[in-house]
């Protein structure tokens, strides 16, 4: 687990950076798990419990992902598993969790917070999650497009309830340096950041239904469209 650096009272660390902002957490997480254990572990065991468990949960759904499976590609016992994570959806939820840390601390680094304009915010970030997806776990974006799309029982409302707060939450923390003068004023910032999420979310969605492999620059070419196109609609004439 990456090390973090010790943090003054106003939230940044001793070394000037800009702070390091946690998203939401699962609410539903219940004791009876050794999560602090887990994360005591030296890096190398965290690491392959973890990668076990995206590449299980990536390659299947939720139902069909064994834990049984999971153990034995990262060397342990299930026993051991269930030690650390006292079951299937907690263990799940913290992969979610952990992995969404790691994703905003790549992409939302010193340059993230040079930029004042939203579209161009919208596309920096997309080509950063880009790149952490093509360097990081080649399960993670399977494993993510799963858990955008939960199905079982034991996950979905919790999937459901915590990939909206997430939007809330990044909304908020994320997009205080944008100018959001420059939009018309009777278009609404996050109402734009909803049509992008809904755009992204009918492509997948459609690609899902066709049953083709989602080809992510296919896609980042698709989402530089949408903002293009949301621009030219939602900035006053000066800022287009």
């Amino acid at each position: 687990m990456e090390q973090r650096g010790t943090r003054n009272g106003q939230g940044a660390d001793v070394a000037g950076r800009m702070p390091v902002f946690r998203l939401g957490r699962f609410a539903d997480q219940g004791d009876g798990g050794n999560r602090e254990k887990f994360e005591s572990l030296p890096d190398e065991r965290q690491e392959a419990i973890v990668n076990a468990g995206v590449e299980l949960f990536g390659r299947n759904d939720y139902k069909n992902a064994s834990t049984d499976a999971i153990a034995r590609k990262a060397g342990i016992s299930k026993g051991l598993l269930f030690f650390y994570f006292k079951n299937k959806k907690e263990f799940y939820l913290y992969l979610m969790e952990r992995l969404m840390d790691k994703m905003t601390d790549l992409v939302v680094d010193d340059g993230f917070y040079e930029i004042d304009d939203f579209f161009e915010l919208m596309e920096y970030s997309a080509h950063k999650k880009k790149d952490v997806f093509e360097k990081m776990s080649p399960f993670m974006l399977d494993f993510s497009i799963r858990a955008f799309y939960p199905e079982h029982k034991d996950i979905k409302d919790t999937m459901d309830g915590w990939t909206q707060a997430q939007v809330d939450l990044m909304f908020s923390r994320f997009f205080k340096n944008v100018r959001f003068d420059r939009f018309r004023d009777d278009v609404s910032p996050r109402r734009v950041l909803d049509m992008l999420i809904w755009m992204a979310d009918g492509y997948l969605h459609q690609q899902r239904c066709l049953k083709k492999p989602i080809d992510i620059d296919a896609l980042m070419d698709e989402f530089a469209e949408w903002c293009a196109m949301l621009k030219a609609y939602a900035y006053k004439e000066e800022y287009r």
